[in-house]
């Protein structure tokens, strides 16, 4: 048997460039359980990729490897997708396609044209789940934050909750299943890139914003949209629980299917669920409304006091304003997950009160940071904004733009390094220290986990007492 294939997310294809249009085909309704000692590829070599090797394995099939970065995985060779891996594709049953692997690429629409089916993993698993038990939990940004919120919930409540997909393991991955018991609900957080890939929905689908992103894999704002939205209106999609808090959300609403219950928190009404959960910022009181909601749409009414009880102890989520050092009273905040303008906003209006640094800047993917010039218009607390490459010098060209209040001061670093020293004798005595990049990590670091360790590094090396 040619050994499996995992799954990796993005981008050394040599096709990744061809312009193509969208993939006409309808996704077909197929389960794992329908590759049953088939020959099937597996596109990327990642997390998902290796998930699907493994399951591929139990159910008996032979399984062609293909990714353009790794000529080899365990005993088997590995093709790259232009020297004899999309022949090799065009010759299986089906693939099983990484998420980040473009369902735009010439070499996908090759396939279809092939009538090869390119499949998603999590679109095989949901067509034979516990599909009345499942919510899946999607957005541009807050999604991992409303699934861990929901799984920490219904945990809190007495019913083991499955939390995964785009965050953790795939949920049909058997390293999952070995001797674990069957959760009572699954929370699957969904990208657009998975999205795209599914046949059927849950029938609980909740939405925590839309904002432009990931516009090389989609194509176009539009597409990214049209992507990440389909999920709401598949087949057996019923109820699409949305953040009124997202203009492109609300004014794309005949997208997000048959029935939908819009959330409008009111920052001034913490309750004291909300109070027990302990996050910081309001954006958090609409992902911790959204997760209630998904709680009522299973039918799950917890009286106050239960509900209180069952969100204590809710740990976060590592690099998403997570507080990693305390120096005298200097507070420094990890929030590297934050790779886009929106987040970082977030993160800064969190600390709205308090003489705050915050170190912009990664991997230059075009973002625009006008509205970031926009969102520091009517900052009125000490900011201090600390810029460092790839995407500094246009952060600041873009800033520049805007007519910034005295309060807001900006400069450049050389380096993640020189930020972090900069910004220590900036905020002391007493302010906080914010690394939120709005900008991916690729180019310096190999993720935003890497980037976070050099943060802490930094503050260790540079920190650890009074500056001066």
């Amino acid at each position: 048997m040619t050994a499996s294939s995992t799954t990796k997310r993005s981008t050394h294809c040599s096709y990744r460039s061809a312009p193509i249009t969208s993939p006409t085909r309808m996704r077909p309704a197929i389960s794992w359980a329908d590759l049953r000692n088939a020959e099937v590829g597996v596109w990327g070599l990642g997390v998902e990729g290796e998930a699907s090797i493994r399951m591929l394995r139990t159910l008996g099939a032979r399984v062609v490897l293909v990714d353009d970065a790794k000529p080899t995985y365990e005993d088997a060779e590995v093709l790259a997708i232009d020297h004899g891996g999309l022949e090799a594709l065009l010759r299986c049953h089906a693939v099983v396609k990484s998420p980040g692997i473009s369902r735009y690429l010439p070499a996908a629409a090759a396939l279809d044209a092939a009538g090869v089916p390119v499949l998603g993993g999590l679109g095989l698993w949901l067509q034979g789940a516990p599909i009345e038990r499942v919510v899946a939990v999607t957005g541009t940004k807050g999604k991992s934050t409303t699934s861990a919120m929901l799984g920490h919930l219904l945990d809190g409540l007495g019913f083991p909750t499955f939390v995964g997909g785009n965050i953790g393991r795939p949920p049909y991955d058997p390293a999952r299943t070995a001797g674990a018991p069957e959760p009572r609900y699954w929370v699957i957080e969904t990208s657009s890139y998975q999205a795209t890939d599914v046949a059927v929905s849950p029938p609980i689908v909740a939405v925590t914003s839309l904002h432009p992103d990931h516009l090389d894999w989609h194509r176009s704002v539009e597409g990214y949209y049209r992507d990440k939205l389909s999920l709401c209106t598949q087949p057996g999609a019923r109820l699409t629980i949305a953040s009124s808090t997202s203009p492109a959300l609300v004014e794309r609403a005949s997208l997000l299917g048959p029935q939908v219950e819009w959330v409008s928190p009111d920052p001034t009404r913490r309750t004291d669920w909300h109070r027990t959960l302990g996050v910081r910022g309001d954006h958090n009181l609409d992902n911790a409304e959204i997760a209630y909601r998904c709680l009522r749409a299973l039918g799950l009414d917890p009286d106050p006091d239960s509900l209180a009880e069952a969100a204590r102890g809710f740990p976060g989520l590592e690099h998403r304003l997570q507080t990693v050092r305390t120096i005298g009273e200097v507070e420094f905040v990890d929030d590297s997950l934050s790779t886009n303008v929106l987040p970082t906003v977030r993160a800064i209006d969190a600390f709205a009160a308090q003489r705050t640094a915050v170190i912009l800047g990664g991997f230059d993917r075009g973002i625009d940071y006008h509205s970031l010039g926009e969102a520091l218009a009517t900052r009125e607390a000490p900011l201090l904004v600390l810029t460092i490459p790839a995407s500094g010098d246009r952060i600041r060209r873009e800033l520049a733009d805007a007519v910034l209040p005295s309060a807001v001061e900006v400069r450049a670093a050389d380096d993640l390094d020189a930020a972090v020293r900069a910004a220590y004798a900036w905020a002391a005595p007493r302010g906080v220290v914010l690394l939120s990049p709005a900008a991916p990590s690729f180019g310096t670091y190999l993720d935003y986990r890497q980037r976070a360790a050099a943060f802490v590094a930094a503050i260790d090396r540079y920190c650890v007492a009074a500056p001066g």
